[in-house]
């Protein structure tokens, strides 16, 4: 997850000096500093470059600003809305900010140091342009989605193809993996979720590969349960990342040998510290044995996270290695 954020002083110190949190995004100075902070402090095997996932719809002019205690807002997508003037507007030149900050933390990242780039996958973004923010049920886009499907699927052929062209820019400017958050697969039926979820995150696998992309992609499809086994094994993604609700021992024996997982450490876990962090990373460690595993939280680190937590795990970690 996102290693930069309001739980380091140095991060929020940084923070103030941009006027808005997409303006802080787009400041290839700042986002690169951003990126960088975690790397500096910790011993970590990669860094995720600072940006959201809702840059590309901030790309296609849908007025994207974030309110103190609110989250992000945007201008709500209509039932009647012409989809054209999304694809009028999308230019992956508008992000190309974000491609100088990877040119910038690449520069100055030691060599054993990975560096992730991400974009937040169609199914995700398109609720949140249909809701106008955030939404627990994601009530207008469900009903959206069934209530037109082919109109649905319209909105995310041009996601996909906005977000093709957003990955390779960054694999272009030095991303050496890439990350596709689905954050909000949670509670859709199977048919949504194969026909609004894999079926967009493999035509972006396939659009990158196409573009001569070999970076290898983790997908993430957070709180997708089992139907993590078909999104792996249907989307042709190199990874897969696991929420904390999903079980790494059932997991590991259901997924093709050899696939590489992520995760899924629970983050109220990592705020509790302890002895409950110790058990909690050699169970999780334990139960990918045999497998490629990359370990990581099951969702994003908490503001009030003490730094010596995040310390406490790093080591637990190599220890258990």
């Amino acid at each position: 997850m996102r290693q930069a954020g309001r739980y380091l002083p140095e991060y929020r110190a940084l923070r103030k000096t941009a006027p808005s949190f997409i303006d802080f995004c787009l400041d290839p100075q700042k986002a690169s500093e951003a990126t960088l902070q975690p790397v500096r402090r910790f011993d970590l095997d990669a860094a995720i470059v600072f940006a959201d996932i809702l840059l590309i719809p901030h790309a296609m002019d849908r007025g994207v600003h974030f309110v103190a205690g609110e989250g992000p807002k945007l201008r709500p997508l209509e039932d009647d809305e012409p989809l054209l003037a999304l694809e009028k507007a999308w230019s992956v030149h508008k992000l190309d900010s974000v491609g100088e900050t990877l040119q910038r933390v690449k520069a100055q990242l030691p060599d054993h140091v990975a560096l992730i780039g991400f974009a937040g996958a169609p199914w995700t973004v398109a609720t949140y342009m249909i809701e106008g923010g955030g939404s627990k049920d994601k009530w207008q886009a469900r009903q959206m989605a069934w209530r037109d499907p082919e109109g649905f699927e319209a909105l995310l052929d041009i996601l996909v193809k906005a977000t093709v062209d957003y990955l390779h820019m960054q694999a272009e400017a030095g991303a050496e993996v890439l990350k596709l958050f689905e954050s909000w697969a949670e509670g859709l039926p199977e048919p949504f979720f194969e026909r609004f979820v894999i079926a967009p995150a493999r035509a972006i696998v396939a659009g990158l590969r196409a573009r001569g992309v070999s970076r290898p992609v983790i997908g993430f499809a957070r709180g997708c349960g089992l139907l993590a086994v078909r999104y792996a094994m249907e989307t042709g993604i190199d990874a897969v990342a696991l929420d904390q609700a999903q079980s790494g021992v059932w997991f590991n024996a259901n997924l093709p040998e050899g696939l590489v997982v992520q995760g899924n450490l629970d983050p109220a876990v990592l705020r509790v510290g302890g002895t409950v962090l110790e058990r909690e990373v050699r169970r999780i460690r334990k139960s990918f044995a045999g497998r490629p595993h990359i370990f990581n939280l099951g969702h994003g680190i908490t503001p009030d996270t003490p730094i010596g937590h995040v310390e406490s795990l790093i080591r637990a970690v190599r220890a258990s290695a």
